[in-house]
């Protein structure tokens, strides 16, 4: 399950586009970071997604990923012209295509690859849905099958895409919005596909274009009701409304950590809750939480330069967004690419091990470095802020290493604090959970290899 927020211009405090997502998976499924740089192709060529080949396209964009380490396709990311999108799992009463076919994550990376503003990859994603469908195994371990809605977003303008099968509604973003696991576009939107109304009305969904509502009509109700994506989903309406014209990508940051109104409690626990309703999503056990936020990701969308806040990692309560830069920057090297078998060399994984240490007793053990993690991450903030204060009196054949640099000292300062964090969370004796917490996150270490 995920979460997908966004404020443009006349919400931010600086006049850009800021989209933020949690993407939640499996506790086990590693998500990586994957940067690929512009690219001509050859004509008639193909590129392989995750079930299907598509027909490629003459020049891809510069991309940045964060993609679950098994798919070709991604929960989030950004290109070079500054085009972010996050993608939501919705459920819905249309049948779910099970054989081959596009991805929602495929879907987002072709928009990124093949996109130069969030109307064209609006427009990208409707058209390969109408060809093309969207469906196969979604899930890591298990099957799942489910379809998708997106924030798309640059530095101009956002949108909403909500799908139902090859069906959709699409709502332009006026000033905040937000998104989670269930449609929410209602009987007015500003695109849609052909036969939106007339298929619910054939279907019985509802008796007239004036009685139509795309949410109540093409929601499968018990199914989002499982996904908890309505409660998250106002959690999040309600902290961008009460920061609007104020919202910063420290502001989003601090979105995507939240664990609700009782998440201030400080005995407040991860395994409190049978449903997964908090924006920093803690697995336990079970069909109702059987999601934990694998990784994190701010986009601060300006015309000028975009910078992309990634953790690379699992709930961002426990950890660091990082920047990484397009325009020739690149990715630094951040170790290789994980897997679901723990891996001590990865990125992912290094901080994994913190990560299931602290949740052993979370309050007592975050707050042993709670500060210093804010206080990095400042750092880092501060540090591109003055970037783009003087990004464009550097000379334009030096700013791609000046933007690399940066990025890669964050990186290396962020393992540094990892390493020095888990040290001391390790050695602080821990209070004991719950009983079924405890148990289902020592078999999803069992099954990781971790210890």
């Amino acid at each position: 399950m995920c979460d997908t927020l966004v404020a443009i211009g006349n919400a931010t405090a600086d006049g850009s586009v800021i989209l933020a997502k949690n993407s939640d998976r499996a506790p086990n499924e590693a998500q990586r970071l994957l940067y690929l740089p512009r690219a001509r192709h050859e004509p008639g060529s193909s590129v392989a997604c995750t079930y299907i080949e598509v027909p490629q396209v003459p020049e891809t964009y510069e991309v940045v990923l964060s993609q679950p380490f098994w798919l070709w396709g991604a929960e989030m990311g950004t290109n070079e012209c500054g085009v972010a999108i996050g993608n939501e799992a919705v459920f819905t009463r249309e049948p779910y295509e099970k054989g081959p076919a596009l991805t929602g994550m495929d879907l987002l990376r072709l928009a990124l690859e093949r996109a130069a503003t969030a109307r064209e990859a609006l427009e990208v994603i409707t058209q390969l849905l109408a060809t093309y469908g969207q469906g196969g195994n979604c899930a890591f371990g298990q099957k799942m099958y489910y379809h998708n809605s997106f924030i798309i977003a640059d530095p101009a303008e956002a949108w909403v895409l909500e799908t139902a099968g090859r069906y959709w509604a699409a709502e332009r973003v006026r000033s905040v919005r937000a998104i989670s696991n269930a449609l929410t576009i209602g009987n007015e939107w500003d695109l849609a596909s052909p036969g939106l109304v007339e298929h619910a009305i054939e279907k019985g969904w509802c008796r007239s274009r004036e009685d139509f509502d795309f949410a109540r009509c093409y929601s499968d109700p018990l199914m989002s009701w499982g996904a908890g994506g309505r409660p998250r989903q106002r959690r999040a309406t309600e902290l961008l409304s009460a920061r609007k014209g104020q919202i910063t990508p420290a502001a989003m940051m601090g979105f995507l950590r939240d664990h609700g109104p009782k998440g201030s409690d400080p005995r407040w626990h991860p395994s409190r809750g049978l449903r997964g309703t908090t924006l920093c999503m803690h697995a336990l056990w079970g069909p109702l939480r059987s999601s934990q936020t694998a990784g994190s990701m701010v986009a601060h969308l300006t015309p000028d330069l975009q910078t992309c806040w990634l953790t690379g990692t699992s709930t961002p309560c426990t950890g660091l967004f990082k920047p990484i830069f397009l325009k020739g920057a690149g990715l630094p090297d951040i170790g290789p690419a994980p897997t679901g078998t723990s891996d001590p060399a990865s990125l992912w994984w290094t901080h994994e091990r913190l990560h299931r240490a602290v949740i052993e007793d979370y309050a007592g053990r975050l707050g042993l470095y709670r500060r210093e993690r804010d206080a990095l991450e400042g750092e880092f903030l501060a540090g591109a802020s003055e970037l783009y204060a003087r990004y464009r009196s550097v000379a334009p054949e030096e700013r791609a290493a000046s933007l690399a640099a940066f990025s890669a000292s964050c990186f290396a300062r962020a393992a540094e604090a990892t390493a020095c964090w888990h040290k001391a969370v390790t050695a602080s004796p821990a209070k004991r959970s719950s009983v079924l917490f405890s148990l289902a996150w020592r078999s999803y270490s069992r099954r990781a290899g971790l210890r």
